[in-house]
């Protein structure tokens, strides 16, 4: 039976992050899609891909602009070429950089992880590239590192120098940050003054101390506790050389321990800001505006749970639902049943309709079946809701 409602057609936006490890997020808008159009063809469908700055946010931004991927040959991590890409949005000026995709702990073998010898030099040549193509804007994801360097392999690969006390130039690694005694910015890419830095960064740890850099995230990248000794010390060094050299204050700066302490290395060379990357998110695909007269908005992700209050995509759609008088739906592979998510959405769907396997769940077809089905019977029962009584 077709749901279509008496009423005129109506308008939803579908704004989900990817399912990871399973669709895109454009894929996801497309399955969803699918699912309304089975429900009532007339509905007018708004597709908007959504991340939060983590996994996921170049593909899904240049899909939401219409803009374009580029591929870049790179310094890795622990030194060896790697082909990252970066995304060029549909304005043609504004760059999306994950640094996962130059220095991220996926390309370091495990017996290789050891953040004393890693460098986020890759990252910077990220950077040049894009300001080689023109962009002007950028917007910078910090997660999922495999460094500790506090970004000096990004600025050196933007012409800073890092010197140690005899004037000779560091290791570009976590274990230069003990040799560091002078920055000499004076060779830093002109560019860099000229362009705006926006840093999606979810996390609010501070460079150094128990709660900073190393201590938190440097075992997960190798550390012994004493690396974690000896990098936390060295993070404290550069703050300290920040300050005299370059002016700027990042020792206590919320966030400036995200990525190995590239937040803080953002700040302190480029001048960057640190925002709830859900947010950088938001404004760069102009959700608000494409949400403007919407009936209702779906917006989904693999799990929701009681971190999806954090800073999670759908909490941030489901935000701005709110301030536009949105109703907003959530769709996801799996719920977990004591996660106030009835605070956030007016209801939420799990995909499974039949038992199997996450695996089996994952695979791209079934998964697109899954939304589909899902979509069409939340919109079905929305629809139902505004049929007026007989």
């Amino acid at each position: 039976m077709n749901c279509a409602a008496t009423t005129a057609p109506m308008k939803i936006v579908i704004a989900p992050d990817s399912f990871k490890g399973s669709l895109t997020a454009l894929e996801v808008c497309d399955a969803i899609a699918a699912g309304v159009a089975a429900c009532d063809s007339a509905i007018e469908c708004v597709k908007v891909p959504m991340a939060d700055g983590g996994e996921g946010t170049v593909q899904s931004l240049v899909d939401a602009t219409d803009g374009t991927l580029q591929t870049v040959r790179v310094r890795g991590p622990v030194g060896e070429p790697v082909v990252a890409a970066y995304g060029m949005l549909g304005d043609g000026a504004t760059a999306v950089i994950e640094m996962a995709a130059a220095s991220g702990l996926p390309l370091v073998l495990p017996e290789q992880r050891n953040p004393l010898h890693t460098t986020t030099y890759g990252t910077g040549e990220l950077i040049r590239a894009a300001l080689d193509a023109g962009a002007r804007q950028f917007i910078i994801g910090l997660g999922g590192s495999a460094t500790n360097d506090a970004g000096l392999g990004m600025a050196a690969a933007l012409g800073a120098k890092l010197l140690d006390a005899a004037g000779n130039e560091i290791k570009l690694t976590g274990a230069g940050l003990g040799e560091l005694a002078a920055i000499d910015v004076s060779g830093l890419d002109p560019r860099v003054a000229d362009a705006g830095f926006r840093v999606a960064c979810d996390v609010d740890n501070p460079l150094f101390g128990h709660t900073g850099a190393a201590h938190v995230y440097g075992p997960q990248k190798g550390a012994t506790p004493e690396i974690v000794e000896r990098l936390d010390a060295g993070l404290i060094r550069f703050a300290e050389i920040v300050r005299r050299d370059l002016g700027a204050e990042i020792a206590e700066l919320p966030g400036a321990g995200a990525a190995g302490g590239l937040g803080a290395g953002l700040v302190a060379f480029c001048g960057a800001t640190l925002e709830p990357g859900v947010g950088i998110v938001i404004e760069a695909v102009g959700l608000r505006e494409r949400m403007r007269g919407a009936d209702l908005c779906i917006t989904g992700e693999g799990r929701l749970d009681a971190q999806t209050a954090y800073g999670k995509t759908p909490k941030g759609v489901a935000d701005v639902a709110a301030e536009l008088g949105v109703p907003c739906l959530a769709i996801a592979g799996s719920v977990a049943p004591e996660a106030a998510l009835n605070e956030m959405f007016v209801a939420v769907f799990s995909l499974c309709n039949a038992p199997m396997t996450l695996e089996q769940a994952m695979q791209p077809d079934t998964a697109r079946g899954l939304i589909a089905f899902a979509a069409e019977q939340a919109v079905r029962c929305f629809e139902a809701g505004r049929r007026p009584a007989t």
